[in-house]
């Protein structure tokens, strides 16, 4: 079972409720940042309450120092699932990576890494990046924004390392097959959930976000973990390039383009059962999901 949206659409909330409604069920993280040890407050991540009620997995997986790739969530889900079902237990994935989700219900073949030739990219700018996967993989770079670095290093180091086009790995994200895991997403008119964007990136403020960036400065953050949402505009500020009230603002600005960009990602699945919210996520999605699981459980026998 999946729960999906944007952030701030009330997943997490939705999830818990179901947990609480069925003893049996354990949540996976499906965060790209949430794995990431000590940011906690700018990625949402379950209070330890909340992991003390429920059991979660794929969070606090590593250091922030660390990279962490799409591979390592792969291998991290799998052994989540099999802990689950020794146990007898309901998996429910919960999160907003888009990438992420389809590893986990689709069982993407993935391709290797060749840090390497990471490295020697790393040195070059997006517009060289963009102009030479263009020629090794034009049906890679169809689907890769310009300003979307990771995924351009990623596309080249595989290409140069394999020396297979990346988009020759797997069906690719533009295919839909038929899964075991249905999936619920939760769907508000964008202006509002622009507005619960910036009602949640205050709160987050209130709880201590900077001085949890302030803590991970010192700590130090890997490239990846550097540019979550939150703790590199906050960075910005910590490096006197933006004042507070402008790094805030910046926060609430890229994180309402960012729902945008997830609700395009998932809304393009046609296996998504989708529910229009109007007030209450917890008490208007929980019971379908709840009556979902009860579904697969029984199909399963």
């Amino acid at each position: 079972m999946a729960i999906i949206g944007s952030t701030a659409s009330g997943k997490s909330a939705v999830a818990m409720a179901v947990a609480a409604h069925d003893p049996s069920v354990e949540l996976i993280s499906v965060d790209s940042m949430q794995v990431y040890r000590a940011m906690d407050i700018g990625t949402a991540k379950p209070s330890a309450a909340q992991q003390a009620a429920v059991r979660h997995h794929c969070i606090d997986l590593v250091e922030p120092t660390e990279e962490f790739t799409v591979a390592r969530f792969k291998q991290a889900h799998r052994t989540a699932t099999v802990d689950i079902a020794t146990r007898g237990g309901s998996a429910v994935l919960v999160g907003g990576t888009g990438l992420y989700h389809r590893v986990a219900i689709d069982d993407f073949d993935l391709p290797g890494e060749w840090p390497g030739i990471r490295a020697e990219l790393d040195s070059s700018d997006n517009a060289t990046l963009y102009a030479r996967l263009a020629e090794l993989d034009p049906a890679a770079i169809a689907k890769i924004e310009p300003e979307n670095r990771r995924r351009l290093v990623r596309a080249l180091e595989v290409a140069i390392g394999s020396g297979r086009p990346f988009s020759s790995f797997g069906p690719g994200v533009d295919h839909y097959p038929a899964t075991g895991t249905p999936q619920v997403g939760l769907r508000w008119p964008r202006d509002v959930i622009a507005e619960r964007v910036e009602e949640r990136v205050h709160d987050m403020m209130q709880r201590g976000l900077l001085a949890e960036v302030v803590d991970l400065r010192e700590r130090g953050l890997s490239k990846t973990a550097g540019q979550a949402l939150g703790y590199k505009e906050l960075l910005l500020h910590l490096d006197g390039e933006i004042s507070q009230d402008g790094a805030v603002q910046m926060i609430v600005t890229r994180t309402r383009q960012f729902a945008v960009r997830q609700e395009r990602w998932f809304r393009r699945d046609p296996r998504v059962r989708w529910i229009d919210v109007e007030h209450d996520p917890v008490a208007e999605v929980a019971p379908v999901v709840t009556t979902m699981i009860v579904e697969q459980i029984e199909s399963q026998q």
